[in-house]
């Protein structure tokens, strides 16, 4: 029997995800597997959240749906965070939380594409921006930095590729998974070319904002002209340590926030309420806990980089906010250890997973054939231990 659609057909399956899962396979055979393929944070929820979440349990008053678009308090709380911390002018009415910020994209793309409209992607990008693109009946166009401008599309680049059929953008910044930081310069470059182009809407994923280490955290729609042509998203997995809650959110314009809340209603209807009550709680007391983890993530990256670069043939750049390596590693395609030859990315993060025990992904999931990631998202411990180990795999071959 053949009934499934061509869609699911057609569908890559989520890179990231499935190394995750051929990780806990080695796991269940007994293979000790340190795993670095994850975007997830190492630390424990701060125990002030989860008090939220748990008072909110005791009052008993948050049992029934809540509105398709999310609570109104927390929509209001959203509305002055963006307000407050990005220059954003997006009212409560403007905002749409949904279960996790993958899930607030499907909906934009779901909203305004139809059958081969085409959507820019700034790349290397997040794995499941085609994928969603496609599911929604677009055509990415892909738009590639290198590493030696850190990853970064530029504004010419962009000009480059708009068509008639142009509909949208997408970027992250910070990025997954690169980890490189637009500046608002940069930003108005690319601002400038958007402005061009009457129906063009930019999703800018900003999910990484709080863990930025250039002091500097810029927003394409604070800049003149661009908030009814841009769509905010954001959430609370990364800088909150909150991946399991699924809380992702967008300000956007009102028509889009409309559209958006039409099809969730269809979809999936609203975010969970405890955890809704647990993210207000995130959003109306201090930053301090976050910023720790920043602060933390940075040492990381400091101690990453100096391990990474002292094995042969990796070539790395410095990852300015996010949590992410993404080096170069194709001086080893064509080499062998004798039984594994390499021809590409995704032979190497295999080879890695088989031969140092460590699990990373393959670039070509994020638009670069060349790279792999890895996440310093874990301990100390298990990332000397990690990297080390992967150097001596290298190390085999040749």
């Amino acid at each position: 029997m053949d009934i499934l659609s061509n869609r699911i057909k057609n569908m890559a399956e989520s890179a990231t995800l499935a190394m995750a899962a051929k990780a806990r396979e080695y796991k269940a055979k007994g293979i000790n597997v340190i795993s670095l393929s994850l975007g997830e944070p190492d630390f424990k929820t701060p125990q002030h959240i989860q008090d939220g979440a748990k008072a909110a349990i005791d009052e008993g008053k948050y049992f029934a749906y809540p509105p398709v678009n999310g609570y109104a308090d927390l929509r209001e709380a959203i509305s002055a965070k963006f307000k407050n911390e990005n220059g954003l002018e997006y009212g409560p009415d403007q905002i749409v939380v949904s279960n996790g910020a993958k899930q607030s994209i499907a909906n934009i793309f779901q909203a305004i594409i139809n059958e081969g409209d085409e959507v820019v992607v700034f790349s290397p990008f997040w794995v499941s921006y085609s994928a969603l693109i496609e599911l929604a009946g677009g055509v990415p166009v892909y738009v590639k930095g290198s590493i030696d401008n850190d990853f970064k599309a530029t504004a010419a680049q962009l000009a480059e590729v708009i068509t008639s059929k142009t509909k949208a953008m997408i970027f992250s910044s910070p990025c997954n998974p690169t980890g490189s930081v637009f500046t608002k310069a940069e930003l108005e470059a690319i601002a400038e070319v958007v402005l061009k182009h009457e129906n063009m809407v930019v999703v800018s994923d900003e999910i990484y904002e709080h863990i930025n280490y250039t002091g500097a955290h810029a927003s394409i729609g604070a800049i003149p002209g661009m908030i009814d042509r841009t769509v905010t998203v954001n959430g609370m997995a990364k800088g909150f340590a909150m991946t399991g809650w699924r809380v992702g959110y967008i300000g956007a314009p009102l028509w889009l926030a409309k559209a958006c809340n039409k099809i969730q209603g269809q979809f999936t209807s609203a975010n969970c309420s405890i955890a809704q009550r647990a993210a207000l709680t995130a959003l109306t007391t201090n930053l301090a806990p976050t910023q720790e983890m920043a602060k933390e993530y940075l040492r990381r990256r400091e101690m990453v980089k100096e391990l990474l670069d002292e094995i042969p043939g990796v070539k790395t750049n410095v990852p300015q906010g996010a949590f992410y390596f993404f080096p170069d590693v194709s001086a080893y395609f064509g080499k062998s250890d004798g039984t594994t030859t390499i021809n590409n990315a995704s032979d190497l993060a295999m080879y890695i997973l088989d031969n140092a025990h460590v699990s990373v992904v393959t670039g070509e999931a994020f638009g670069d054939p060349d790279c792999i990631r890895l996440s310093y998202a874990a301990s100390e411990e298990n990332l000397r231990k990690a990297i080390a180990q992967i150097k001596e795999a290298l190390a085999k071959l040749s």
